[in-house]
């Protein structure tokens, strides 16, 4: 097994290796990628000048129009370059007002506005790109990069690419990894509910981003037999969701799932989404009309997206998590109702997992729920702990044990002066993503502390590990166990903000799952 420092220091001395060579790298034959919708061109990303990026990549035909509502297709390919230059349009989402909470810290507004799709970047329907990050190195010459595919979160009604949040430029500058964040579309405009129609478009969505990356990231250096998907929160939901609904046909060789899996978050009772649905209709006068779909995707999207701000959300069995009025249902093709039986059963895609969750999520909860005048007790917050996250990582990873399938379990727990929203945020929902893509002085305008970047190191070289070999990469590049309740194999990090890893019994947080009763399944 290798320890920490070992790693560390093979890291270090390939680090220097490549930053030497960084001046004499030739981005020149990367700078325009042939695609099978035609050839795009991107740049040297800023600060880092062998990586190049390539932003705002059309990846399915706009949805707009009578594509509105509808699966995604395909793009037409064209011999007309796409200039690859700048972020695409965030796809409509109503983001959450100013942040409003006793003794934040003078960086919390700028995080929460990034993580939160509040910064005020530009949205249109025609929102279907995704983003690339690859750096030249010997790797690309022979497309056997792994590569990284990211969905961002937000209870799939907020969520957006264009933030220094998800900024894949450092991760791919410090490992040899291509990085990728995908666009989908949110809310009414992805999860509609309407009556009789296909559902769950924004999760389709994502799967029409990877199958054009399986198409085409070779020319960008990447392996398409090497594709892991991964998203917090709600994007850990969704590539979950990807193991149960693809198993014919995965595409991809592994998942990571950060703070959120199938079992984290409870969908609407049946019947509500095609109540939200009915009761957008009747707002925007298209309930009287003979077609009423032909009336929906007729309609100005902002005036669409002003009249689903208005349904409320649902409650659900916690204070914290309520249950968005536009969200994947179950279909019996991408999303299911019985995935406990499905996990007890193995019925999931039999891939490997990296999968966890932070200690204090709560600490990013309660900012919205103080918003609705909510302030939990501690039983409601350890409740909450145990039903969207403990309990959903410990069922995930033991149903992949139960099939032979190696899957790994992280705790994190680090509080940096640069992430902290209040004295006591602690180690918040989305902290951790700082970590992985390593923007947070980005993020905050807040150098990092030098543990911090030991810790950043630590964590990306863990994701480029299990991206590039999910069946043994972690154990064998990092000594880190796989997940096993019999053993020392529930992964700590940042537990006193120290940048060495530990290892404890599962047990130590997992104790009461036999008795709960998981968020997705209440």
């Amino acid at each position: 097994m290798r320890s920490f420092a070992a790693a560390v220091s093979t890291a270090l001395a390939a680090a220097a290796g490549i930053a030497a060579a960084a001046t004499a790298c030739d981005t020149s034959s990367y700078i325009t990628v042939g695609t099978s919708n035609g050839p795009v061109t991107g740049h040297p990303a800023p600060n880092s000048a062998c990586v190049i990026e390539y932003l705002g990549v059309p990846y399915a035909k706009p949805p707009v129009g009578d594509l509105r509502f509808a699966p995604p297709e395909p793009l037409v390919e064209t011999t007309e370059a796409y200039n690859a230059s700048e972020f695409g349009y965030d796809c409509p989402l109503s983001p959450s007002g100013p942040l409003d909470y006793p003794d934040t810290t003078p960086q919390a507004p700028q995080i929460v506005s990034y993580f939160a799709s509040a910064a005020g970047t530009p949205q249109s329907e025609d929102c279907l790109t995704l983003n690339i990050w690859s750096k030249v190195t010997e790797r690309s010459d022979r497309a056997a990069k792994p590569v990284l595919v990211f969905f961002y979160g937000g209870r799939f009604a907020i969520g957006n690419t264009n933030s220094p949040f998800y900024n894949g430029k450092y991760f791919a500058d410090a490992q040899d990894i291509v990085v990728v964040t995908v666009n989908y579309r949110l809310n009414i405009f992805g999860f509609p509910g309407a009556p009789g129609e296909t559902q769950n478009l924004g999760l389709r969505d994502q799967r029409a981003a990877v199958e054009w990356l399986r198409d085409n990231i070779s020319g960008f250096g990447g392996d398409p037999e090497k594709i892991t998907i991964s998203g917090q929160s709600s994007g850990g939901v969704a590539v979950d969701y990807w193991t149960y609904a693809y198993r014919d046909d995965p595409i991809i060789h592994g998942i990571i799932a950060p703070s959120g899996n199938a079992f984290s978050f409870p969908v609407n009772r049946p019947g509500v989404p095609e109540e939200n649905w009915n009761l957008v209709v009747e707002d925007v006068d298209c309930a009287d009309a003979s077609d009423v779909m032909a009336c929906m995707r007729a309609l100005d999207w902002e005036d669409l997206k002003a009249a689903a701000a208005k349904i409320r959300p649902a409650r659900s069995s916690s204070v914290l998590r309520s249950i968005p009025p536009f969200y994947p249902m179950p279909d019996n093709e991408l999303v299911f109702t019985d995935y406990l039986s499905r996990a007890e059963n193995g019925k999931f895609l039999k891939v490997p997992i990296l999968v966890g969750n932070t200690h204090n999520e709560d600490g990013y909860y309660r900012i919205p729920a103080w918003r609705q005048g909510v302030v939990p007790t501690p039983s409601q917050v350890e409740s909450f702990l145990l039903e969207s996250f403990t309990c959903p990582v410990s069922v995930a990873a033991t149903a992949r044990l139960a099939q032979c399938v190696p899957s790994w379990a992280y705790r994190y727990f680090a509080d940096w002066d640069n992430t902290r929203l209040y004295p006591t945020s602690g180690a918040y929902h989305g902290v951790d993503l700082h970590m992985i893509f390593g923007a947070s002085e980005d993020v905050s305008g807040i150098p990092p502390e030098e543990d911090q970047e030991a810790l950043t190191e630590l964590m990306q070289s863990a994701w480029f590990a299990f991206s590039d070999d999910p069946w043994n990469g972690l154990t064998n590049e990092l000594g880190w166990p796989t997940f096993n309740p019999g053993r020392k194999s529930l992964v700590l990090l940042g537990k006193d903000n120290s940048p060495e890893a530990e290892f404890v019994y599962p047990v130590e947080y997992d104790d009461d799952c036999p008795i709960v009763t998981m968020g997705g399944l209440a």
